[in-house]
C-alpha cells in the first residue's frame, strides 16, 4: 500500500513553476521538492488546502491511494 503524489501533473496542467508555487504556498522549494518525490512522510492541512487553492484543484487530484494488497 502506497500514496502516489501527483503533484508534478497537477503543476504541469496549470503550467506553473516550483518556485512560482512554493512562494505562493508560503513554503521553500525544496520542501516542495520532497512532497513532489513522494519523499514526505506527512503533510500538513494547511499545506495541503494552499497547494489545493493555488492548483484549482482537489487533494484527491494529488493525492492517489494505491492497494498493492489484492484481497484485503
Amino acid at each position: 500500500m502506497e500514496i502516489i503524489v501527483n503533484l508534478d501533473v497537477m503543476m504541469a496542467k496549470r503550467k506553473i513553476s516550483s518556485g512560482e508555487l512554493a512562494e505562493k504556498v508560503g513554503i521553500t522549494p525544496a520542501n516542495l521538492s520532497v512532497l513532489k518525490t513522494g519523499k514526505a512522510k506527512a503533510i500538513r492541512f494547511s499545506t495541503l488546502m494552499a497547494i489545493c487553492h493555488e492548483l484549482n484543484c482537489q487533494p484527491g487530484d494529488i493525492l492517489e491511494f494505491v492497494d498493492d494488497e489484492k484481497g484485503v
